[in-house]
């Protein structure tokens, strides 16, 4: 396995294999860039095809973690770690603990938040061995309900904030009444969104990996199931993919039928020059680390004493970044994700330089 050379390898700061025989522990932790802060990013636990599918996978979540944050100008790096293994099968609390020692190990550069595969609960026995875990946290969430601390509500709430901002930009309406959204991933995230959506009046279609989050959806919205293999393809206004990323790729943008993609999933496209491919068919994106910034958001605050006005008021920006995003784009005739890495320069290189730093280019967050 290439680490240095690998195409995903993007100057990361460090990278750590952590391994623990005793309880079946595998897992990597990539920190991507800490000049504005500590890395913060969740931990993902997922049953990888192989090594080499995680490394991938936990290469590019840390670096969109970079770009993240300073898109949605908080004082934090990016950082992601994975499990490799099935959290419905193999997650114990001996194996979590395990991976509370590791990270403590990092003395506090790596931060870690829950993420697909692991929950608040998972987090917390991690904290048993470490300092360094986010999200874990009771407290008034944004909407003056209580917080476990999950970010999972606040994620949904920001890539509804954003989807809005898509459909005004590119459909011209601020009801989305009769919308019709195809959910691809109905979890933590996805159902939320779904809930937000079918609040809005949105008509919905849904698909996922679990029967019973998806009879959930369909219990509850009057959402209509959807094969996996059906759910980006369908003849809609919007796609939301909310499950994992690279979804956007050579076999699936020919056939979208829908006039724009704004979903919560991480790394939706596949490779960067999918975002021109995207532009090119005429299908407004609205990059994914751009839209699913709300969670990281809520993590920030709960760490810095921030209230629950001031993070729906934070969360509320990711529509008008987005819309700067699009604008931006229409001028310029560049891909929206090719401007969001832009902006992200941007404001990293105005926090740099409002810090006194030396500028520190970042790569492209792809």
């Amino acid at each position: 396995m290439n680490v240095f050379s690998h195409p995903e390898f993007d100057h990361h700061e460090h990278l750590s294999f952590v391994c623990d025989a005793e309880t079946g522990l595998k897992g990597i932790i990539a920190i991507h860039n800490t000049s504005r802060g500590a890395a913060l990013g969740g931990c993902r636990m997922f049953p990888y095809a192989s090594d080499e599918e995680a490394l991938r996978d936990v290469l590019r979540l840390s670096r969109g973690m970079t770009y993240k944050s300073a898109l949605a100008n908080l004082d934090l790096g990016g950082g992601k770690s994975v499990i490799i293994g099935d959290p419905r099968k193999h997650k114990t609390e001996a194996l979590l603990e395990a991976m509370g020692r590791h990270l403590e190990s990092l003395g506090g550069q790596y931060i870690a938040a829950e993420d697909s595969g692991t929950s608040v609960p998972d987090l917390k026995v991690m904290g048993r061995h470490t300092r360094h875990v986010a999200g874990v946290t009771t407290r008034t969430g944004f909407d003056g309900q209580p917080s476990t601390g999950d970010p999972s509500p606040v994620t949904a709430y920001g890539t509804f904030i954003g989807l809005k901002a898509a459909v005004k930009h590119k459909l011209g309406t601020d009801n989305l009444t009769g919308l019709k959204v195809a959910i691809q991933g109905i979890g933590n995230v996805g159902f939320r969104l779904a809930r937000y959506l079918k609040e809005a009046g949105a008509e919905l279609w849904v698909t996922d990996i679990h029967a019973d989050n998806l009879k959930r959806a369909v219990d509850e919205f009057g959402a209509t199931p959807v094969g996996s293999d059906d759910i980006l393809s369908l003849p809609v206004d919007v796609v939301a993919p909310c499950a994992m990323g690279a979804v956007l790729n050579d076999q699936s943008i020919p056939g979208i039928r829908a006039a724009i993609v704004a979903g919560a999933a991480n790394n939706l496209l596949d490779r960067p020059e999918h975002d021109a491919a995207l532009k090119h068919r005429g299908i407004l994106y609205a990059p994914d680390f751009a839209i699913n910034a709300g969670g990281i958001i809520d993590v920030f605050y709960e760490r810095t004493g921030g209230s629950p006005e001031q993070i729906r008021a934070h969360v509320d920006t990711i529509g008008d970044t987005l819309s700067e995003i699009f604008q931006r784009s229409d001028r310029t005739g560049l891909p929206t994700g090719e401007i969001a890495n832009e902006l992200a320069e941007e404001r990293f290189r105005k926090h740099a330089a409002g810090a006194g730093l030396a500028p520190r280019r970042l790569a492209c967050a792809g």
